[in-house]
């Protein structure tokens, strides 16, 4: 039996597309984005138009019906070039709409998948508190039942998509009592849509990185929400945000995949045509070294993420150690490879004028979102028994 290392051809179709859009489209005006810190509801539904946030929803709600491995490869094409819309994207589908997909009822995913998949309407994740971060199990938000409806009392912190003016809602998490066994609290999750009385969204402003994207605080107060309007059933909240989050790590992989390999790309060409002492600066060995280092981790990540997606394409559930794994590796790669590509361009790198000054600022929050480096590897650390 034979390994294929090769792209379907699905996926290639769709990193070909993601990467010609990304080069024409968001290239052109990401920098100019970045500095006004300004969300572009035209790019959205541009992205909306080319299936992107979708990929993975069946057609008959509007989506692809394409292989996670597609919508891997397609995050980490718009990272390539921009952090923000890869953003944008990421959280909509692993975050937004995936819960919806996976644990919501037929007549939830008949009311609000169609409207999510054209780019027109954008959904949000509403599990981080400001004191309920990396400790999930500290969420301060409630839910009390009201006869067939829930008021909801509490506020949700650095929610991607929770504010944007194509914001339809988000989904949210809330504390509803104790577990049937007494060992903690019960989690369970609410569809809440914008404009409900007593939920109240607020832009975040004067982040350093993803400024094109929109970061949101929630608020709610006696929020009232219908019965009907519940994730799945009660009590599930908590696995729900496990298991999204697992899928999730994956997209914040490609995001540090491409992220790396933008700022290895702007590295490699300034290196090339930059000289010093009468030749290029590619040609000094020093130099030369920190670009073939920098290849050499950019492959081990994909190869990574790729296979991590792979095995949740096959429906294997040791994915969710590889997801970690590849979330923590490809952050943590950008990390490094932004920072040389950034030493390369010397002074040059400190300067809004050149892109990669943007690959370094946006890539510092793929070490937070989604779980700290720190928390996949307690993660890893458990599944080994340690």
């Amino acid at each position: 039996m034979t390994m294929n290392f090769d792209l379907p051809e699905e996926s290639m179709m769709m990193r070909d597309a993601v990467r010609e859009f990304a080069e024409k489209e968001i290239q052109p005006i990401a920098a100019e984005l970045d500095e006004k810190e300004e969300y572009s509801p035209e790019l959205t539904k541009r992205m909306g138009d080319l299936g992107l946030m979708g990929i993975t929803i069946p057609e008959k709600y509007g989506g692809c019906g394409l292989t996670y491995l597609s919508y891997i490869v397609a995050v980490e094409e718009l990272a390539r070039v921009d952090g923000s819309q890869a953003a944008t994207v990421a959280a909509h589908n692993s975050l937004g709409i995936g819960p919806i997909y996976y644990f919501g009822s037929d007549e939830q995913k008949e009311h609000y998948l169609p409207k999510l998949t054209t780019g027109e309407k954008v959904w949000g994740f509403g599990l981080t508190e400001p004191e309920a971060g990396s400790d999930a199990g500290g969420t301060k938000t409630k839910a009390v039942q009201d006869g067939n409806e829930w008021l909801i009392n509490g506020s949700k912190i650095f929610i991607t998509n929770g504010s944007t003016p194509a914001s339809l809602g988000s989904t949210v998490q809330a504390v509803t009592g104790t577990r049937s066994d007494g060992r903690g609290k019960e989690y369970t999750c609410f569809l809440v849509d914008q404009g409900t009385e007593g939920f109240e969204t607020r832009t975040m402003h004067k982040k350093i990185c993803w400024r094109a994207s929109i970061t949101s605080e929630l608020y709610f107060t006696d929020c009232r929400v219908p019965e009907s309007q519940m994730l799945g059933s009660r009590g599930e909240g908590f696995y729900q945000m496990l298991d999204t989050l697992d899928k999730g790590r994956l997209s914040i992989g490609a995001m540090g995949l491409g992220c790396a390999q933008g700022a290895f790309e702007l590295a490699l060409e300034y290196a090339k045509q930059r000289k010093a002492f009468g030749r290029p600066i590619a040609k000094f060995q020093a130099n030369a070294f920190k670009l073939a280092d920098m290849a050499v981790e950019i492959e081990a990540a994909r190869n990574l993420l790729y296979k991590a997606t792979w095995l949740f394409d096959q429906g294997r559930d040791e994915y969710k150690t590889l997801a970690a794994m590849a979330k923590l590796y490809c952050s943590e790669v950008s990390k490094r490879v932004v920072h040389q590509a950034v030493q390369l361009h010397g002074g040059y790198g400190l300067m809004k004028e050149y892109p990669v000054e943007r690959f370094y600022r946006d890539q510092r929050l793929l070490e937070i979102g989604e779980g700290t480096s720190e928390i996949q590897r307690l993660v890893i650390a458990r599944k080994l028994g340690c």
